[in-house]
């Protein structure tokens, strides 16, 4: 299991060296954290949604619309969003439009808008 080398001497080799090379992984030029780096973004997109599901709550789906606008809002804020006032907009919508439900259900014991007699 020898080698001749340039001067036909005989030289002995390891097992190890019989096994072919395994090639390394390429070095990746991104940081760990880069899928982090998306956050801001991510946050604000909730902060805007927050807002819409809590200004479109206001008129249909009181129960449906107003936890998702908090929830969206809270997630938002927590994140670190760069549109805070559209979040505190939507957490503030979101309140409202159970304030609106507790209200029609107290005053009418239904959950529906009803305009005239």
């Amino acid at each position: 299991m020898g080698t001749l080398t340039r001067d036909h001497q005989q030289t002995t080799t390891t097992p190890a060296d019989d096994r072919p090379a395994t090639p390394t992984p390429p070095a990746t030029t991104e940081p760990a954290t880069t899928r982090h780096a998306d956050r801001p973004r991510d946050a604000d997109g909730m902060a805007v949604a927050a807002f819409v599901l809590g200004l479109i709550g206001l008129l249909v789906f009181n129960l449906v619309f107003g936890p998702c606008a908090i929830a969206l809002a809270t997630v938002a804020l927590l994140r670190g969003t760069h549109r805070k006032g559209r979040a505190f907009l939507g957490l503030t919508l979101g309140v409202a439009d159970l304030v609106v439900l507790f209200s029609l259900l107290a005053a009418n014991d239904t959950v529906t808008w009803q305009f005239g007699g």
